[in-house]
């Protein structure tokens, strides 16, 4: 997924591209730190989830990405935060659901 063009994530997703889903994105690539980089990683993500019932989609109130686990799925819980520590991207879990903002990568540690 080297290559994938931002227009062929929305499509992935399930999003039409309509101009207010275009700016949306335009606003989170402008919000998220490290946006290139975790792009790529994003379907792998997706697909994997959609066994637990839980998927990657556009937040409608943040200018982020959200990971929603509908079901609370621990396996999928495990396999969000394997893959948040694998691309070293930060979480932002939302507060009484299972529902994560993907905000960026994280700083690499100088220890």
């Amino acid at each position: 997924m080297k290559n994938l063009s931002d227009e062929a994530l929305l499509r992935q997703l399930g999003y039409p591209e309509s101009h207010g889903i275009v700016g949306k994105l335009e606003n989170i690539i402008s919000k998220t730190d490290g946006y290139e980089d975790i792009k790529r990683h994003l379907l792998a993500l997706h697909d994997n989830l959609k066994q637990h019932n839980a998927f990657v989609a556009i937040s409608s109130s943040e200018d982020f990405f959200k990971i929603k686990n509908l079901e609370n799925s621990k396996d999928a819980t495990d396999y969000i935060h394997k893959w948040a520590h694998k691309y070293n991207v930060n979480l932002l879990k939302v507060a009484g659901k299972e529902t994560y903002y993907i905000t960026g990568k994280a700083l690499a540690s100088t220890s």
